[in-house]
């Protein structure tokens, strides 16, 4: 029996566009107007020092000691009022429910609660939900997925990767797993697929729908 691993953010839950204008409404707050897609092209996809010390080179000036929590704590709230899930991705999970799964994420474990608990999946997934945090290396480093298939008791060749992002998939390449790179959500934009391809997803696909086609010859 093989396993499917999804990422979370971007891929079940349609967060990156929201977490993404709130970092743009922070940014903009401190002298540096910035939007959602200025956001996304400076700062999406990189470790946390390196978005800092970005802020801090286009501001001019060290950034407060609470930013980091006031920033967490302003991106939660936008959530409580506007998370929605990547549209079709509850049908796929329910589609696939006979299959072993689990969540991989970069996020915090109680940020991926929250969202778990807004999108009404908080049971679907048990103990199967696996933060950056419980491991030394995050992505794009393979050491979450081969955590969540060590726990899975699935082989890493056995396992479907649903992944939005670069360092997703190379994560999941360099564990030895099946990737397919999802572009459904609100924040992709022109270029994604083939940053998704180039980066060594076996599959790109635009919809859940797609995925379900996909992983139906996977599990076959």
């Amino acid at each position: 029996m093989g396993a499917l691993i999804f990422d979370f953010d971007g891929v079940i839950a349609d967060s990156e566009a929201l977490a993404n204008t709130v970092l743009a409404e922070f940014v903009t707050d401190l002298g540096q107007s910035t939007n959602l897609d200025d956001a996304l092209d400076r700062y999406s996809g990189k470790r946390w020092d390196d978005v800092v010390a970005a802020i801090e080179a286009a501001v001019g000036k060290p950034l407060p000691a609470t930013f980091a929590n006031d920033l967490k704590a302003a991106t939660l709230d936008r959530f409580r009022t506007d998370l929605a899930e990547v549209s079709g991705a509850t049908k796929f999970i329910q589609r696939f429910s006979n299959i072993p799964r689990c969540i991989a994420s970069s996020s915090s474990f109680d940020r991926l609660q929250l969202c778990l608990t807004l999108l009404n999946l908080a049971d679907t997934f048990g103990g199967n939900v696996f933060s950056a945090e419980m491991v030394q290396r995050g992505k794009p480093h393979p050491d979450i997925f081969l955590l969540a298939a060590g726990r899975l008791g699935a082989n890493p060749e056995s396992c479907l990767v649903i992944e939005d992002s670069v360092g997703g998939i190379n994560a999941a390449v360099t564990a030895g797993m099946t990737a397919v790179g999802l572009c459904a959500a609100s924040h992709i934009r022109e270029g994604h697929r083939r940053k998704l391809h180039e980066a060594g997803a076996s599959h790109v696909a635009n919809s859940w729908d797609e995925v379900e086609a996909i992983a139906s010859r996977f599990f076959r």
